[in-house]
């Protein structure tokens, strides 16, 4: 009968515990529960943030592509643009490279054309008409060598004319033509101004310019003949003629002076033995002419 008390008893014990046992278990498991709740909650939380985050990274990256992407292609349109322009720059210069090229063998063609005329004008010795075409000639398209050809007989010519000028200017003078002599000697400087027969020229003018009684402007290419160096056989002629005419347009100190220098000079010379008695004559009008000058009234300046 104990043995049996004992037995409901520890069953009685075992049931007691094993209430406990389950309510302990009831509340861990409610715990738990809501431990996994609130894990639940914080996983939802988690994972619509991951979702946000992750739509607003593929946006910023969707963005960031897009961007990348216009800046790309911009700069490839840029690059095609640029490479655009480049290639009109160049083709327009083509075209102007070819329309020069065009226009330059179409004026060397027409030069070619001019240059054959011109030559045939050579050819026949038409001087006057080779001298006066020369200019226009000379700005044609012509080749280094058609250019130095035409200069030189251009040159040669001019240079026969203006010889051929000056003799019949002296022809004219033998006639006594002083008038028409004048105009040949002006004539052959003005066809070759540099010429070495120049000087000869200027005196040949200067004695026609005298006989019209243009002593003034014969005084000048006088001078010109006295001073030059070209022709020095005509520097006394030159002195001679610069104290005639200055005698004439009553310069006798310049007369003077060029007496005396043709004197010292070319003591030897014909013409300095003309020009000793000339000297004199010269002092003397010019003493007679000082000595005869009227004195300045009292109070008036000299």
């Amino acid at each position: 009968m104990r043995d049996v008390d004992d037995e409901v008893r520890q069953i009685k014990k075992e049931i007691v515990e094993s209430r406990g046992l389950i309510i302990k278990t009831n509340n861990l498991v409610n715990a738990l529960g809501a431990d996994i709740k609130s894990i639940a909650k914080r996983q939802a939380g988690y994972e619509r943030r991951l979702n946000w985050n992750s739509g607003v990274a593929i946006a910023v990256i969707g963005v960031l592509s897009f961007v990348g992407l216009k800046l790309y292609f911009d700069a490839q349109i840029g690059g095609v643009r640029s490479e655009m322009t480049d290639a009109e720059t160049t083709v327009e210069e083509l075209r102007g490279d070819l329309g020069d090229e065009v226009r330059r063998a179409s004026d060397r063609a027409t030069a070619a054309a001019k240059a054959a005329r011109y030559y045939d004008l050579i050819r026949a010795r038409k001087r006057v008409e080779v001298v006066r075409e020369y200019p226009a000639m000379a700005k044609e398209a012509l080749s280094p060598a058609e250019a130095a050809v035409f200069r030189d007989f251009e040159q040669k010519f001019r240079q026969d004319l203006s010889l051929e000028a000056y003799q019949k200017g002296l022809a004219l003078v033998e006639g006594k033509k002083y008038a028409e002599a004048i105009k040949r000697f002006e004539e052959a400087i003005e066809l070759h101004p540099n010429g070495s027969h120049i000087p000869a020229v200027k005196h040949g003018l200067a004695l026609a310019l005298r006989k019209e009684k243009r002593s003034a402007e014969a005084l000048v290419l006088a001078q010109q003949v006295a001073d030059q160096t070209t022709d020095n056989a005509l520097q006394p002629d030159g002195w001679w003629l610069v104290a005639l005419c200055a005698r004439d347009v009553d310069d006798l100190d310049t007369a003077r002076d060029a007496l005396k220098i043709l004197i010292k000079k070319w003591p030897r010379s014909a013409l300095s033995r003309e020009a000793r008695p000339l000297l004199r004559e010269v002092t003397r009008e010019a003493y007679l002419g000082k000595t005869s000058t009227p004195a300045a009234p009292a109070g008036t300046p000299e």
